[in-house]
């Protein structure tokens, strides 16, 4: 499905030991090794790449169209076409994506919301969140 698409190459680094606080907007591909304490956020590009490694984390909204995570991201993830979470992988927030590849060890506390596909003229999180119910937990045991 996503292998024919050439994804872009990864043009920016930001290094481990580095903060950065405020908005980080990007296109093509990023890879953080370092923290962010802000937003990050693709072009309009569908085919930027995002990479979260293992000793990043992030403190705010990420949106790409394809994010690979292995390391920490506070806030709400928007992934246009395909999110990987690595086995280190933790989101404390919401996630909305098209396509999902989770590894064992990978950690979400929030909301999956799927998009289709189809959904591209509206924003992902309005169009995953439309008229959809909510998943509901209910307990389990012995109720009788």
């Amino acid at each position: 499905m996503f292998g024919s698409k050439k994804q872009p190459a990864i043009r920016s680094l930001i290094g481990e030991g580095t903060v950065i606080q405020g908005t980080l907007r990007f296109s093509d591909g990023l890879r953080i090794d370092g923290e962010i304490q802000g937003d990050v956020v693709a072009s309009a590009n569908d085919t930027s790449i995002l990479v979260i490694s293992e000793k990043a984390k992030v403190t705010g909204t990420v949106k790409a169209g394809h994010v690979i995570i292995n390391g920490t991201v506070i806030g709400p993830v928007e992934s246009n076409h395909l999110l990987e979470l690595q086995p280190k992988a933790h989101i404390q927030g919401d996630v909305v994506y098209e396509a999902l590849e989770m590894h064992q060890g990978a950690t979400i506390e929030g909301a999956l919301h799927r998009i289709s596909s189809g959904g591209a003229g509206k924003s992902a999180g309005s169009a995953a969140l439309e008229d959809k119910p909510s998943l509901k937990l209910l307990a389990t045991g012995n109720d009788k």
